[in-house]
Order: structure tokens, then C-alpha cells, then sequence
């Protein structure tokens, strides 16, 4: 019995993430990461999964940072780390160190990339990651009077270089590094790298792993997703955030502001969270996008494919009447839906009865968002819909739901309350209960 349950739990969770496979195959992801994520026990898991992103078709830039192995470096020199505006004070001392310990973290991910051993994920691996000038560089001069030397900012990507790369299938490896034309090489900050790569590539995804679950309120609770707006507003206030969030928000809005489809920040210090924010709708991190990712809005007909798939199986439990395809093309007009990330998660319908009374049907939120508020949304789009038709009163019909309606204003009813025109058509084997609020 357990094999059993373990076998269709294996089968659910497969057949569960194939629309996302078919969605990232062929899309370009930046992911973004620090020195400790790298240094942490979790490397190894990191490099299976970016492997196993690529191995399905994804694109993959790995940008790497490297800044708690240039303080060691900094420390065996004996040498001061020094810091100023958010950048390291880079002078010729410090840059020899940045080199040896950006070098000695691109060879460790190079390494973890390159595992193929029998038994692990990456068995029978052909995946190959290169790296390359692909970063031209400017210093960042003169800040507040303060000389940063060798630290600097990136002037241009070679976009076209990097997609080169990944067209033939080579995950590219970008270091917080560059050269400038003149030769001279500068240290720079690992996510402005990051945030101009994906920019100038067109990804579809910018990922950033931080020491944080994602972005947190000053309760520490988890922002599930944010707007470019939310997220600049926090910057300046959100003293409570960790020293990566703080460091990579900026870039993640400003990314997300200048057409990167999608910017996730996730955590590094729990086993898989990267599969997890992509292949599973709920995601354990935080989403920035330009606009919000839920959209409530009337019902068009290209939603028909989405309504179906949301109400079949509520229909099948029989929690809903069913309705046919060719009914919902008839009376799609009448149905709200909440739209998340172009997937439609919710429904609501109006169905006026005379002047003066409509019943509100069809109501329908997808079984993980149900969390989320969509419903108390969709009840509050129906009645605004019936004001404006001049109607006074909604009524319902529901086998299961009734503690919910009631605790939303509507009082129980009988049959005899509805309108002639539904009252001859009630299935009396249901046995629905009527529930009515006055508008």
C-alpha cells in the first residue's frame, strides 16, 4: 500500500511539472550567486540542478560572486579591506587578491559542473560550461572624494557572444571581473553584472540566491511577489532586510524595469529551493515583475481552455453543475476571472433574472491560491458588475460553501425566494441551499 501511494505520488509530482518544462525549454535564466553559496554545504545540490535546468532545455548564465573569498585573501595578505558607497576600495594589493579568489571560485564551479559520476544526477552528463571576455568594464573613478582605483562598473555586455554560447547548448560561466578597453582589469559587484547581463540578453528569468527565504516584511514574513514600485519603496525603508537582499533588490527592480521577464529571489541555505520556485506554483521565494502577476479582469474567449480546466474537476466532485464547453463559449461574457502569471486561478458569473435580482455562479478558485483572497476579489467584481445592471439582490446556490457565503452577508433562503425563471429549474436531487444579500 505504501509503494502504492509512493508510486502515485511520484507520478503526480511528474505529470505536476511538465507545463513548466514545456514553458522553460528554450528560455534564457540568469542565475546570480555569492561567494557563500559556494562555499556552503549546498554547492554540490546547486551545480545537479543548474545541470539538470540545462539538460531540459533551459539556457543558462551563471554569474558567480566571490566576496568572503577576497576577505580571506585580504586577511592572509595581512591587507585592510576597505569599502565605501556599497564597493570595495580596490587598490593594486586588493585586486591581486580579487583575482586569486574569483580564479579559485570560477575553477570550484567549474569543477561541481563537470561531476558525471555514476549514481549522481549529473551522470552521463555532456553539458560543457565556458566563460570569456564578455564583460567590458569602466571604473567607477572618484565617489564622494573617495578614489575606488580598480573597482568598476560594466560599460557593455557582448550579448551576442554570450547567446552564441548558448545556442549551441554551453552554459557560460560570468566572473566579477572584466577588462576595460584599455586592458586594465577591474573588480566589479556581482550582481550589477548580473542585472546587465540579463538585460542586455533579453532572459527570461534573473535569479538571484540569497541568505534570505526572499524579501521579508518587518514581521519576517515571506513576500510572495512585488512590483518594481514595492520593491524601490522597500530599498530606502527596509532596514530589517539581510545584507544580500539589500545589495540585490536595487538591481532586481531595476532589472524587472528594463524588461527581464521575471526576477525571483530565493535562498540558498535549503536543499532544492531552485527547483522548487520554478517547478511548483506556490514557489518558496519572492517574484518581482513590473505589474502585479494577478490580473482580475471579464472573461474573453481565449480563457475558454483555462475556465475548463479550472471547473472539470469541481464539476467531477460534483461541487459544480456542469457546463459544457460550447455553454461557457455562449455565456463567457458573464464570467470574471482572476488571471496569475497567465494562468487563469479563478472564476465568478452573473446571471441577471429580471430587473432587480441575478444570481451570482460558477464560483471556482484553483485549490493553491485559495489563500490568496481570489475569492472574497471575484464576489466583490460580481456585485460591482450588478450595481451597475441596477440589480438589487444576489443569490447563490451551493451544496458545500454555505459557511463561506454566510460569513460574506447572505442569509439562507428558501426555494420559494428565487425567481420564477430558476425556481423551474432547480435539480431538486442536488438540494442545494439558496443564500441571498441585498446590494
Amino acid at each position: 500500500m505504501a509503494e502504492e501511494l509512493s508510486s502515485a505520488h511520484f507520478v503526480s509530482l511528474f505529470r505536476a511539472v511538465a507545463p513548466y518544462v514545456n514553458l522553460f525549454r528554450g528560455k534564457t535564466f540568469v542565475i546570480a550567486f555569492g561567494g557563500r553559496a559556494i562555499a556552503g554545504p549546498l554547492a554540490r545540490s546547486l551545480a545537479y540542478d543548474a545541470n539538470l535546468l540545462a539538460a531540459l532545455g533551459v539556457r543558462l548564465v551563471l554569474v558567480h560572486g566571490a566576496r568572503p573569498q577576497i576577505e580571506e585573501e585580504l586577511r592572509e595578505k595581512g591587507l585592510e579591506s576597505k569599502n565605501h558607497s556599497g564597493y570595495r576600495i580596490t587598490d593594486a594589493a586588493a585586486l591581486d587578491c580579487v583575482i586569486d579568489a574569483v580564479g579559485s571560485v570560477y575553477l570550484e564551479i567549474d569543477a561541481l559542473l563537470s561531476q558525471g559520476l555514476p549514481d549522481t544526477p549529473m551522470a552521463n552528463s555532456t553539458i560543457r560550461a565556458v566563460t570569456g571576455n564578455f564583460i567590458v568594464t569602466k571604473p567607477l573613478g572618484v565617489i564622494d572624494g573617495v578614489d575606488m582605483q580598480y573597482a568598476g562598473c560594466v560599460r557593455k555586455i557582448d550579448a551576442e557572444g554570450i547567446k552564441a554560447q548558448l545556442r549551441i547548448g554551453n552554459i557560460v560561466i560570468l566572473s566579477p571581473l572584466g577588462a576595460s578597453p584599455t586592458g586594465e582589469i577591474f573588480n566589479l559587484a556581482m550582481e550589477e553584472v548580473a542585472e546587465a547581463t540579463a538585460v542586455a540578453i533579453g532572459a527570461d528569468k534573473l535569479i538571484f540566491l540569497t541568505d534570505s527565504q526572499g524579501v521579508t516584511d518587518s514581521d519576517g514574513r515571506l513576500l510572495d511577489e512585488m512590483t518594481t514600485d514595492a520593491a524601490d519603496r522597500l530599498v530606502t525603508s527596509g532596514e530589517w532586510l539581510s545584507t544580500d537582499i539589500r545589495r540585490y533588490l536595487p538591481c532586481a527592480a531595476r532589472a524587472s524595469r528594463t524588461g527581464v521577464g521575471r526576477v525571483h529571489l530565493i535562498g540558498y541555505n535549503e536543499d532544492g529551493t531552485l527547483l522548487r520556485e520554478l517547478f511548483s506554483r506556490d514557489g518558496v521565494g519572492t517574484i518581482i515583475t513590473r505589474e502585479s502577476l494577478e490580473i482580475l479582469r471579464d472573461a474573453r474567449p481565449d480563457d475558454i481552455g483555462g475556465l475548463v480546466a479550472l471547473i472539470e474537476p469541481l464539476e467531477e466532485a460534483g461541487i459544480l453543475v456542469r457546463r459544457s464547453r460550447e455553454l461557457l463559449e455562449r455565456e463567457i461574457t458573464r464570467f470574471s476571472v482572476v488571471e496569475h502569471d497567465g494562468m487563469i486561478v479563478g472564476c465568478a458569473a452573473l446571471y441577471p433574472y429580471g430587473e432587480e435580482q441575478a444570481e451570482l455562479a460558477c464560483v471556482a478558485v484553483h485549490p493553491h491560491f485559495r489563500r490568496w483572497g481570489y475569492g472574497e476579489q471575484l464576489l466583490k467584481r460580481i456585485e460591482m458588475r450588478a450595481r451597475a445592471l441596477g440589480i438589487r439582490c444576489l443569490f447563490v446556490l451551493t451544496t458545500v460553501t454555505a459557511h463561506w457565503f454566510r460569513e460574506r452577508g447572505f442569509s439562507e433562503q428558501s426555494v420559494a425566494d428565487l425567481p420564477e425563471e430558476k425556481r423551474l429549474v432547480y435539480n431538486l436531487q442536488r438540494r442545494s441551499k439558496v443564500f441571498s444579500k441585498p446590494l
